[in-house]
């Protein structure tokens, strides 16, 4: 295995070895990100819209109007379902989605010993950062966690364009998850060995009951993922009218033609995503809005992308700033 020559390499005492083909490093400081190819209050008041998606034609319809968040809990639950917040700033949205990660983190843990979050790249890492701040950065129960990502760009730990440096400098530096608990790819590998690596290592931690199964599909249940989504309407690195939206059996794949750069990268595949028990979309920004519009406006908008395909087992949220929902 390569590791990058800045920055500085970790020593051989932070590496442990796991029986199967990936790594796990300890964390080092919070200054130097790692390299390896595995690591181990009441929200404000929104504008809302209960949406329900129709499990056959995912037709959508508006049934709600303005109300509390707290109050939507059980409103709308279930496969083939939307629950839709609107916030008033960006700030408002950041103190809901720590509410919402934390209250399912502690319901979690209170039930397993493991509590599985798959987070992306872009924005979502900055709208995490509440969980930084009291009552959660004590609250929570951070060993329980473990830490995936839904997509990664086939470039060195230390590159500007990697998800996971994005995460480690944002938000892994600075909570007490265990070293051990967090998947980063192997940078080192090709996209496609990369991509192979990955879905191994999650083989291993179903076996390990780690990560759950989905009784449904087959496929790896994951307990969260909060996930961004990009002016185009892709998540994860699956585009609009690409080839890998159609992947029904691979856990992990890959693309080297990504129409955003870098073109190289992993994602997970749509019946992974599906497959798991709760999906959060955390999207703020005028630059998302024609894309919320597409997805969430009209019944009559055809399935044109790729968040339109979204419908986790449970529950799937919608966390949208102002500038976001301006044209729903």
């Amino acid at each position: 295995m390569r590791i990058a020559a800045s920055p500085p390499l970790l020593s051989s005492s932070n590496v442990r070895t796991l029986p199967i083909r990936f790594s796990s490093f300890r964390r080092s400081s919070p200054s130097v990100p790692l390299t390896c190819a595995s690591f181990s209050a009441t929200p404000p008041s929104c504008s809302v819209w209960l949406k329900s998606v129709s499990s056959t034609d995912k037709d959508i319809k508006v049934f709600g109007s303005r109300t509390k968040a707290s109050s939507m809990a059980e409103a709308v639950t279930g496969k083939g379902k939307a629950k839709v917040q609107v916030f008033d700033s960006e700030e408002e949205l950041k103190a809901s989605v720590a509410k919402y990660t934390a209250d399912l983190s502690e319901k979690v843990c209170k039930e397993r010993a493991s509590f599985s979050v798959v987070v992306s790249g872009g924005s979502l890492i900055n709208c995490l950062s509440k969980l930084l701040e009291p009552p959660y950065i004590n609250s929570v129960d951070w060993s329980k966690w473990h830490i995936f990502w839904v997509d990664e760009r086939v470039v060195p730990k230390d590159h500007p364009d990697s998800n996971y440096l994005l995460a480690y400098n944002g938000f892994l530096s600075k909570v007490p998850i265990p070293a051990g608990n967090v998947y980063a790819i192997n940078d080192a590998l090709s996209a496609e060995g990369a991509a192979e690596d990955y879905e191994t290592c999650l083989k291993h931690l179903v076996k390990l009951k780690i990560v759950s199964t989905s009784e449904a599909s087959g496929f790896p249940q994951f307990d969260l993922m909060l996930l961004g989504m990009g002016p185009d309407g892709h998540l994860a690195s699956l585009f609009p009218g690409h080839p890998l939206l159609q992947e029904k059996e691979k856990w992990v794949t890959f693309i080297k033609d990504s129409p955003k750069p870098p073109p190289e990268r992993i994602t997970f595949t749509l019946p992974v995503i599906n497959s798991s028990a709760n999906v959060a979309l955390v999207v703020p920004g005028a630059s998302k809005a024609d894309a919320v519009g597409t997805a969430l406006g009209s019944s009559q908008n055809p399935i044109s992308l790729p968040v339109q395909m979204v419908s986790p087992e449970k529950e799937l949220v919608w966390f949208l700033d102002k500038e976001a929902a301006s044209k729903l």
